[in-house]
């Protein structure tokens, strides 16, 4: 054996000791605070080098099936073996997600991807404009016809799918050139509807161009007449009671607004480096897109530490800042922000002399570079409560809570309560529960509270603290080694009634109380034991993490208001969301076909509602998906 093949083999022994001796990838945490919601997966090894990329309608589901114990193929072991560390971004919708997997597999190449490593090009569709009875086909490379393209398109079913659904919807012809000008007669197409027979002149030229005209206008977006046009055709059958057909105009809307969703992982053109900032509990994530030729080709996360006194623009300016002028990396021509930063015209002076060309700090933009910059705002907002519910994170933030509170021991469970009202109705009250690992969601509980004065938070309390450890006491449960209330003195003394009142010892109940302006970071911590006011730092890790669950308590307080309120009420789920009336829910329904598909959809997809502002469809989105 030659020297060459030695050493050879001896590199190869030498990465397995390595990637055995990696220590293993903690699935478990990482899948307990991992979304539900669409979009890719990077899995990274010890080195930092991409493994694998993959997409996932629900990202909790598809990275789950990589850790389950048993039906995992060798390559997939191996894969798993490993992995070091997983990233994700969340997109819009799995078509998005789509895009973004092939863009970021061709520019990465990872070694597990090997059956979507290929050079080929995005679909279209492509309408040959120029004959007097066009067709509509699949086309795949160079555009030499002449001729209308639509696309890209994520995949080849896409458009199979697309395509199918404009036959069925205009009955406009596919065939090839040479089969259309040798028919004497109609085909079986025609039989079933498929196609209005241009072949033997059925349709005159002028009623199939409006057909082509049509099926154009659906693809460049400017459907609205369209989908006016099947909605009435639905609303027709209900009225009919033809409820068979009703439910095909439904599902043909909602065919034509999936075949031209709007995806922003995959444009045109242009430069841009588009940064989103989430700021909460003491922590901050800024998440970075990089976008090239109109492509997303990656994406980049990190924590910096800062104080809670710093408002965005400054962390951006003083982010931006370092990240640029700080190293050598590439500098775009845009850099876009949510919001305006801090001395943009000297760092915009700065960045120029540096590339040598003009630079823009961007914040107030539309259409595409909007998408960009919502699709890192969201990554920010998901990466952001991934970190603060990691393992390390949290164990640091237990220590400085026992150090803070002075405790002999590190806690190892806290519940806190939250009560949430519209003006007294539908009072519900809220009991999260964190243990060492975070959140610790199945043991959240509601409490729907009844028989007492509307709007009595002292008795709302008083009634969920009662019937929670009345259980507890029976053996229901596990005791909490620290009881939060959300809430001042009034709140406290409930509690210690309570626990009084059902012999609960060794629980240490501590009131959380906002400061005067109600500004995070300045919250008042309530000793019940001492009646002592303690007031921590902004920028203590155990302020952080009361913080924390201080603000899942008041999210799932509320998240079970809205589900009470509605049931109470015995309307649709659209009520009582504000700008949202009558005319506004029944164009929704006459768009969408139906509640289920409006709760399927983005906000932009809602926002496509001619009456729906995009402010309107945001607050839509948010009422209908209440949980993050």
């Amino acid at each position: 054996m030659s020297n060459e093949q030695d050493n050879g083999s001896l590199a190869e022994l030498n990465q397995r000791v390595d990637e055995a001796a990696q220590p293993a990838f903690d699935s478990k945490a990482f899948l307990s605070r991992l979304t539900r919601r669409p979009g890719i997966y990077q899995m990274y090894n010890l080195a930092g080098d991409i493994l694998y990329i993959g997409k996932a309608k629900n990202l909790k589901n598809r990275v789950s099936s990589y850790f389950r114990s048993t039906g995992l193929t060798p390559k997939t072991q191996a894969l798993v073996s490993r992995i070091a560390d997983i990233q994700v971004t969340v997109t819009n919708s799995e078509m998005e997600a789509l895009l973004l997997e092939q863009n970021l597999i061709k520019q990465n190449r990872p070694p597990y991807n090997i059956l979507l490593r290929d050079d080929k090009s995005y679909p279209y569709i492509f309408v040959s404009t120029s004959q007097e009875y066009p067709a509509v086909r699949f086309h795949r490379g160079a555009k030499r016809q002449k001729g209308k393209y639509f696309g890209p398109y994520p995949s080849s079913n896409a458009v199979r799918d697309s395509l199918a659904i404009l036959q069925k919807v205009f009955r406009i012809r596919q065939c090839e050139d040479s089969f259309f000008k040798n028919r004497s007669r109609p085909c079986l197409q025609y039989q079933i509807k498929r196609c209005s027979g241009p072949c033997v002149g059925i349709p005159d030229a002028d009623a199939y161009q409006t057909d082509i005209r049509h099926a154009m206008m659906f693809l460049e977006g400017k459907n609205s007449t369209i989908m006016t046009e099947l909605a009435q055709q639905m609303e027709s059958a209900s009225e009919r009671l033809d409820f068979e057909n009703a439910a095909i105009y439904r599902d043909q809307i909602s065919s034509l607004q999936q075949v031209q969703e709007q995806q922003y992982v995959s444009g045109q053109s242009g430069n841009a480096d588009v940064i989103g900032c989430a700021i909460q509990s003491g922590a901050v994530c800024m998440h970075m897109l990089f976008v090239r030729g109109g492509r997303v080709i990656g994406s980049k996360v990190y924590h910096p530490k800062v104080s809670l006194e710093e408002s965005e623009a400054e962390l951006l300016s003083a982010f931006l800042a370092q990240w640029y002028l700080g190293s050598g990396r590439e500098i775009p021509s845009t850099v876009i922000t949510r919001i305006e930063i801090e001395d943009k015209d000297c760092l915009e002076e700065a960045l120029t002399e540096r590339c040598g060309k003009k630079v823009t700090l961007a914040h107030n933009v539309r259409s595409e570079k909007a998408g960009w910059q919502r699709l890192a705002q969201t990554n920010a907002e998901q990466n952001l409560q991934s970190h603060l519910a990691s393992k390390k994170n949290i164990y640091n933030r237990y220590l400085a809570l026992q150090e803070a509170l002075q405790l002999d021991s590190i806690p190892q469970r806290l519940e806190c309560f939250d009560i949430s009202h519209s003006s007294g109705e539908a009072t519900v009250a809220s009991c999260v529960v964190f243990d060492r690992n975070g959140p610790l969601k199945s043991d959240y509980r509601h409490f729907n509270i009844e028989g007492i004065t509307a709007g009595d938070d002292y008795a709302a309390m008083h009634q969920a603290l009662t019937r929670r450890y009345t259980r507890l006491k029976k053996g229901e449960g596990k005791l909490p080694d620290i009881l939060l209330i959300d809430g001042g003195k009034g709140q406290v003394a409930q509690a210690v009634d309570v626990l009084t009142e059902l012999q609960v010892t060794d629980v240490l109940i501590v009131g959380v109380a906002k400061g005067s302006d109600r500004k995070a970071g300045l919250e008042t911590l309530i000793m019940a034991d001492s009646g002592e006011e303690v007031v921590l730092r902004s920028d203590s890790p155990a302020l952080h993490l009361i913080q924390h669950i201080r603000d899942e308590a008041h999210r799932f307080a509320i998240t079970g208001h809205r589900a009470r309120r509605g049931k109470a009420r015995k309307t649709s789920s659209l009520e009582g969301i504000p700008g949202v009336g009558p005319k506004r829910r029944k164009e929704l329904l006459r768009h969408f076909g139906g509640i289920q598909m409006i709760e399927k959809a983005s906000v932009e997809e809602i926002a496509k509602v001619s009456t729906i502002s995009r402010k309107i469809a945001e607050d839509i989105y948010a009422s209908l998906h209440p949980d993050p």
